[in-house]
């Protein structure tokens, strides 16, 4: 009987122990590509000692692993850019509520997932840069992105193609505003404006308003941090200082707003460590580090922009549209795109 209770002990102690082991970790899927994120994980495993388990890949990719996965997935937290991604993956079925007072009063509602289920813990504007040379302030003056349609810009825009998420989610955004039919003529008119055949990342809309190829682009507010960093070379560094960034709707809705995002995965085993973990993603540490590495602006209130996108102006008037809105009218965008000639 003692032997017995001996061995009981010993099995007990091990469970324990490898139970410990396994509570002790959160299995992260990101489409994020920043190697500055790895260092930010490993901030939350010294603050814990729970240890990140990084899974990244293409956003796509990762989508299709979590639904080929299903049930049996290991992940515990998804993490990507654009709500429209995060909407697609919720739509799926993939996600659960998110129940946490902190991420609640830090999160505005418009910035999070239907029912809680996905936050963002970033923001990125979608904004126009132009060359001072050829575009003059009184031209800017104003300026939003409904005016882009107007004959005066024809010929002098840069963007990227329509199969885009970014691209997508800012029409999305004007078909929530104004329905599909004004969204649809305003986009017509808007590609007649194109200065050149869409192609490239946002970093080459910005490179073609310095190189002269057109007076302006829209792209997001974040590239113009990285280009000025100087960690995408000194072509591209130079090409930045060329370039001033305008924030559209400052008399209007606001600029355009979009996040990259956390949701909690449905069968997530570790599910109170993923909760810490996205808590964690919201803390004053996080979110300075986020925006001093990837110059995306903070989810927290309180906590300042780097200075390389504060020079541009940090205290912008943001648009308020849910961007939850952005995966729902995500179709009708794409369609629009394509019936408007789009490339």
């Amino acid at each position: 009987m003692k032997l017995f209770t001996k061995i009981f002990a010993v099995l007990a102690i091990t469970f324990v122990t490898v139970g410990s082991s396994f509570a002790k970790e959160v299995n992260l899927y990101t489409s994020r590509h920043y190697d500055s994120d790895d260092a930010l994980y490993q901030k939350f495993t010294d603050k814990t000692g729970i240890k990140v388990n990084v899974i990244s890949g293409k956003g796509k990719a990762l989508m299709e692993r979590l639904a080929s996965e299903g049930a049996s997935s290991p992940a515990d937290v998804f993490i990507t850019v654009d709500a429209g991604n995060l909407w697609k993956v919720q739509k799926d079925g993939m996600f659960q509520s998110i129940n946490s007072s902190m991420v609640d009063n830090i999160v505005p509602a418009n910035l999070r997932g239907p029912n809680n289920e996905w936050v963002g813990i970033a923001k990125r504007s979608r904004v126009i840069y132009y060359n001072p040379v050829t575009v003059s302030s009184d031209e800017m003056e104003g300026l939003s992105y409904e005016d882009l349609s107007d004959p005066k810009w024809k010929g002098r825009v840069a963007i990227r193609s329509s199969g885009n998420m970014y691209n997508q989610s800012l029409v999305s955004s004007l078909i929530a505003n104004h329905g599909v039919d004004a969204t649809e003529a305003w986009a017509k008119d808007f590609v007649g404006n194109f200065a050149r055949k869409p192609e490239g990342n946002d970093r080459a809309q910005i490179m073609a308003v310095a190189n002269g190829e057109a007076d302006i682009a829209v792209a997001n507010s974040y590239y113009i941090g990285l280009m000025l960093s100087g960690k995408k070379g000194e072509e591209q560094q130079s090409a930045a200082r060329k370039v001033e960034l305008h924030f559209p709707g400052q008399n209007g809705r606001g600029a355009h707003i979009n996040v990259s995002g956390a949701g909690l995965l449905k069968n997530a085993p570790n599910k109170g460590n993923a909760v810490k973990f996205i808590e964690f993603l919201l803390t004053d540490e996080a979110q300075s580090h986020i925006v001093n590495n990837t110059y995306e602006f903070p989810m927290r209130e309180g906590v300042a922009p780097s200075d390389l996108i504060a020079q541009f102006g940090s205290g912008f008037k943001e648009d308020q549209t849910a961007v939850a809105s952005y995966g729902e009218f995500n179709p009708e965008a794409v369609k629009l795109m394509d019936r408007v000639g789009w490339q």
